[in-house]
């Protein structure tokens, strides 16, 4: 209803008030014309299947993103890059001008919004444009890049991006990492509150709206990045350890990275401010206690999201560190070499339901409790080891269903709630007046979204295919 509230509205100020829904369909018909799509540069054009300016998918079982179940017998039509119709067959008319694609047999759902999706990995400080392709390739439609190694490169190929000259995701860019003393060298470590201030007003004026502080950032630098970053309307969220999830939530920080991995309140010997203390927590701490569902309340109550990365934890589990046929092809001869050195290691220790298997449980179970209680959730693939971008995102899809969510719970977790915490309302999900971002897959979801068909983004319709077999053995070399 907020939609079509808007457009009546919007249709109002350019002087066309409808008087009927066909005059209010007719009126939104108009709008998007007038609003239009990016033209794509040939060189981008070469990966897609369709980009006609009208399509009609029909017989679809289609998700949402907004928690609801799967719908089926359904029809989508698209014109300008927005979605213009959603409903059953029998109730939506077709254009005359429309391509139609019978999806039958075949499902939709949203384009996967990731908000800790890196466009780095370790030793590798820039790896955009591969890692576009295969952020797009995976249904991966909108990032937030979490914290830049490489901001500037970001930006540069975030703008390249929204023009049509290459392709990927739209990419939400992050200024440079915060971290304190005894933090990583290659972030920045704060000498003053005017330092703090002048970076973020520097990386803001060229349109950076996130900053990551890490690990060693000590409370009262926190205090000034969020200040400064809520002056700048600009957010902010963090790996912690230094910092407390409670302290962190009284200080105002909008996002807190990797659930109880990252959680310093529950550790023995912690000093304040100081990343220490011992990590028996994650091994004996009570998730469904009143300690935790106060801590998590707190979370919730201050409007703090909490970002799931469950496939990067799954990489470093023994048990479960595997790489799949498809990655193995897609990553250079380099990082498979580094991959089956550390399988022989994990084989070599003959390691059987280990401490980290039953952590991974744990963090699954804290992710899920938050959820059920009404925390806003959201997920990212973090990329590193052989957990590539998309690929990993897909996998959370996986691990979130492993973790006790649904279909549609799990989608809302990867799509609306994304577009949620980046303050998108033209994203996340299936509805009239939206951005036509969405994802074709082969087959029923059941536990896996990774057969994707058709990737649309702004209404082209991608070959993932083509775009894999581009990039065969090139993540990502020296």
């Amino acid at each position: 209803m907020r939609h079509l509230t808007f457009l009546f509205l919007s249709v109002t100020i350019l002087g066309c008030k409808p008087n009927s829904k066909s005059d209010l369909i007719a009126s939104i018909s108009r709008i998007d014309t007038l609003r239009g799509r990016i033209e794509l540069d040939q060189n981008v054009l070469e990966y897609t299947k369709y980009d006609s300016n009208s399509i009609a998918l029909t017989n679809a079982t289609v998700f949402d993103g907004k928690g609801n179940p799967a719908k089926e017998n359904q029809t989508i039509v698209v014109e300008n890059g927005y979605f213009k119709a959603f409903g059953q067959n029998s109730e939506i008319d077709i254009p005359e001008n429309a391509t139609v694609i019978n999806l039958k047999g075949k499902t939709v759902i949203p384009g996967i919004v990731g908000v800790h999706n890196h466009l780095h990995i370790p030793r590798f400080p820039f790896i955009g444009e591969i890692a576009s392709k295969l952020y797009l390739a995976s249904g991966v439609t909108t990032i937030q890049t979490c914290g830049a190694a490489s901001p500037q490169q970001e930006i540069e190929l975030s703008k390249k991006i929204e023009k049509g000259q290459v392709i990927g995701p739209n990419i939400v860019t992050s200024g440079p990492y915060f971290t304190g003393k005894g933090g990583n060298p290659n972030m920045i470590i704060p000498e003053s509150e005017e330092q703090i201030r002048d970076t973020i007003r520097y990386w803001t004026q060229k349109g950076v709206r996130w900053f990551k502080v890490y690990r060693n950032t000590s409370p009262k630098d926190l205090e000034t990045i969020v200040d400064e970053a809520h002056k700048q309307g600009a957010k902010v969220t963090g790996h912690l350890c230094s910092i407390t999830f409670e302290q962190a939530a009284h200080i105002g920080i909008d996002g807190i990275e990797h659930g109880l991995n990252s959680a310093s309140d529950f550790r023995n010997n912690k000093t304040f401010g100081i990343c220490d203390g011992s990590r028996e927590y994650m091994d004996e701490l009570v998730i469904d206690s009143e300690e935790v569902k106060n801590l998590q309340n707190l979370i919730i109550d201050n409007n703090v999201f909490l970002t799931s990365t469950l496939a990067i934890y799954e990489a470093s589990v023994p048990e479960r560190a595997f790489a799949d046929e498809r990655t193995l092809n897609v990553m250079s001869p380099i990082l498979v070499s580094e991959y089956t050195d550390r399988r022989k290691n994990f084989d070599s220790m003959g390691l059987k339901d280990n401490i980290r298997q039953k952590r991974l449980k744990r963090i699954m179970q804290f992710e899920r409790q938050f959820y059920k209680m009404g925390g806003t959730l959201t997920a990212g693939v973090d990329a590193g080891r052989h957990v590539l971008p998309g690929f990993g995102d897909q996998r959370n899809f996986e691990l979130l269903k492993e973790a006790g969510f649904t279909n549609q719970e799990a989608l809302k977790v990867m799509t609306a709630n994304g577009a949620k915490v980046l303050s998108n309302p033209d994203i996340g999900s299936i509805e009239v007046g939206k951005k036509a971002d969405f994802v074709v897959i082969d087959g029923q979801i059941e536990n896996s979204i990774r057969n994707a068909a058709l990737v649309f983004k702004d209404g082209y319709g991608y070959n993932p295919k083509l775009i894999l077999e581009d990039i065969k053995g090139k993540f990502v070399t020296e």
